[in-house]
């Protein structure tokens, strides 16, 4: 016991150091250090005790303002947290909580490694702002998805004594394209034009992207051609902006008068008319592509997918293989969503084979693929099985299998695995689910207090609202147990009145029950 220990010890040493090695050779070559200064801090200078998961630096030799930036660059490059918040430390005693290049790199470090919040806060403090503190945080937001947050910023340097450059522009226009603001969007490419930016072509790639998000392939169209020095990304840019408004004759106009089509320009044209137009022109330019990968496949597949047309992407499927093709999770789930409306449980269990032998199995995408599709396919055995050997779940996968189990009349099943989903960590019921509780509720005719249950809970302890899915099974149950009055009630206070659909359901209860009673329920529409 003791002997593992030590060596266990001994490993984690060695780990250690040669993570800290690494750690030291990239900011030698990142940051620009003198390799002297670098060897003379790892080798004499510079002790590091190692205690659990951190690192504690401990230097003789002080580094300042500005190699104290590079080395916070490479905590960024690197991921190294506990560095990073170290040479925080060392900035606040050291005297350096005034200098704006340090406390900007700071910025950068909380706002890609740590969190937002934090890098926020840090931000605030800042007794001196400059344009790349400014666009940490605002590229930040972007990156995580917060675009409100980032535009907010925004617009608060622009009102700032502080002028904005191309990288804050170029991060704006990415949360307008992502939001769809085309306003906002040529608001800021004026300010671009009166700036003089607009003849940078990082800025006219991001305005062309922006553009073409923003359902205005003309203002794409005008920024490309009014643009003098071009780069690739300026053409897949503005093809992917005519590609995605449908404008396919144009979008093959600029792909064929591209001077080097590269493989990202491809796989935008192949998905384009796959999608929207003919599958067997698509098939031509994957055809004529230098070195077609995945993903090229994978648009052909979702074409024929698209199109209903399962036998040829099954068909091509078998090509992929046939030719080598490196298969991957967007391959299977593509062709699992085309099977799902056949149930052909031969071709399950062929894709299954070959997820598995492809190493994909353990993909939550297509795990959750093939539990719905056994599921439909009647094998809820195969479904759970399959289920239960996941090494991890999401709610699509929960979802999947209390769909399928609904499906197949397994109610008190379903009402298990919801009990557990509850108790699963860091997990949650949604909409789906409490949609798929209550149809198992209907379809098994259990008691009217259990599905009220169910219905108060998915209110109260999840703040789900119900929709009218949830109400349709809860009128079904009335239905059965000749509670349509009831019925009636419910569709009013939760502000369903006018919703017609339930008048067909409640006219299916009537006909179960014989009970005629319903005052005002609007039945004539």
């Amino acid at each position: 016991m003791q002997k593992t220990l030590l060596r266990g010890v001994r490993t984690l040493d060695n780990n250690h150091l040669q993570n800290h090695n690494l750690f030291l050779l990239s900011l030698s070559s990142i940051s620009k250090i003198p390799l002297n200064f670098i060897r003379r801090n790892h080798s004499h200078d510079t002790r590091i005790s190692f205690s659990g998961e951190t690192a504690t630096i401990r230097w003789d030799t002080k580094p300042d303002g500005l190699t104290l930036v590079q080395m916070i660059r490479g905590c960024i490059n690197h991921g190294c947290v506990s560095y990073g918040r170290q040479l925080h430390c060392y900035s606040l005693q050291s005297g350096f909580t005034s200098n704006v290049y340090v406390n900007t790199a700071l910025v950068s470090f909380y706002a890609k490694v740590v969190s937002l919040e934090d890098a926020h806060k840090l931000f605030d403090e800042m007794p001196e702002q400059n344009v790349v503190s400014w666009n940490a945080m605002i590229s930040g937001y972007v990156h995580s998805g917060k675009l409100w947050k980032a535009l907010t910023l925004f617009v608060q340097l622009s009102q700032s004594d502080i002028r904005a450059n191309a990288y804050s522009f170029t991060s704006a226009l990415a949360a307008c394209g992502q939001l769809a603001l085309p306003r906002l969007g040529m608001s800021i490419h004026s300010r671009i034009v009166v700036d003089g930016l607009e003849s940078s072509v990082v800025v006219a790639n991001c305005l062309i992207d922006m553009y073409g998000k923003c359902s205005s392939e003309d203002g794409a169209i005008s920024v490309f051609d009014e643009l003098k020095d071009k780069d690739v990304i300026s053409w897949n840019s503005v093809i992917a902006a005519c590609v995605r408004n449908r404008r396919l004759g144009l979008a093959s106009d600029y792909f064929y008068q591209m001077p080097c089509p590269n493989t990202v320009t491809y796989n935008e044209m192949i998905n384009g008319i796959s999608q929207f137009g003919d599958i067997d022109e698509a098939i031509k330019i994957l055809r004529s592509m230098p070195k077609p990968n995945s993903s090229s496949w994978n648009a052909i597949i979702s074409g024929y997918v698209v199109r209903s047309r399962v036998g040829e992407a099954l068909d091509f499927f078998a090509q992929m293989h046939a030719e080598a093709v490196v298969t991957d999770e967007f391959t299977y789930s593509s062709i699992l969503s085309g099977i799902a409306c056949i149930s052909a449980l031969r071709w399950v269990t062929i894709i299954h084979c070959c997820a598995i032998k492809h190493g994909l199995v353990t993909s939550m995408i297509i795990g959750s693929a093939l539990v719905d599709m056994y599921s439909k396919c009647g094998q809820v055995k195969d479904a759970e099985m399959l289920f239960q050997f996941m090494p991890r779940k999401n709610i699509v996968t929960w979802n999947a299998l209390i769909a399928g189990l609904t499906h197949n009349g397994e109610s008190h099943r379903v009402v298990q695995y919801f009990e557990e989903l509850k108790d699963a960590k860091g997990l949650k019921p949604d909409d789906i689910t409490f949609v798929n509780v209550l149809a198992a509720c209907s379809h098994s005719q259990m008691p009217l207090e259990k599905a009220y249950e169910y219905l108060t809970s998915m209110y109260y302890d999840y703040g789900i609202k119900p929709n009218p899915e949830h109400l349709a099974s809860i009128i079904r149950l009335l239905g059965y147990h000749g509670q349509l009055c009831k019925a009636e009630k419910l569709i009013y206070e939760l502000g369903f009145g006018h919703a017609h659909p339930f008048g067909g359901l409640c006219l299916v209860s009537v006909e179960l029950t014989g009970n005629w009673m319903l005052p005002r329920l609007q039945l004539q529409s």
